[in-house]
């Protein structure tokens, strides 16, 4: 992301977050509250949430929550090593998501062969 005019993704600004809570207040509101909550330590430790965090924003492709989700990781004590390795699982879970699919494309290919709609 960058800030010129060319970027594919507008920079998430101050006034952008105003906006927002302007719009509608209680919802922000929520939000915010859920996600502090979500965030807090509990049975999972807050790094572990954050590694969790950095990987399932690559399988959603957000990237406001890949860059802000790695530096909150790492902020709560991961590696660079470990951030890495939870992008290598989401990518691997997201493949397997395909692959694993593929049970649907061949009983419906089974299905055509018998003659079955």
């Amino acid at each position: 992301m960058n800030d010129n005019n060319t970027a594919v993704y507008p920079a998430a600004t101050v006034q952008t977050g105003q906006r927002r809570r302007e719009l509608a207040p209680e919802i922000n509101d929520a939000f915010e509250n859920f996600s502090r909550a979500v965030f807090q330590p509990g049975a999972l430790a807050e790094k572990t949430k954050q590694l969790i965090a950095v990987a399932v924003a690559h399988v959603t492709q957000c990237p406001y929550c890949i860059a802000g989700h790695s530096r909150l990781a790492r902020r709560k004590g991961a590696t660079d090593q470990e951030i890495m390795e939870a992008i290598w699982v989401a990518a691997e879970m997201r493949a397997g998501g395909a692959y694993a699919h593929s049970t649907v494309a061949l009983h419906a290919l089974e299905a055509a062969e018998a003659g079955v709609r």
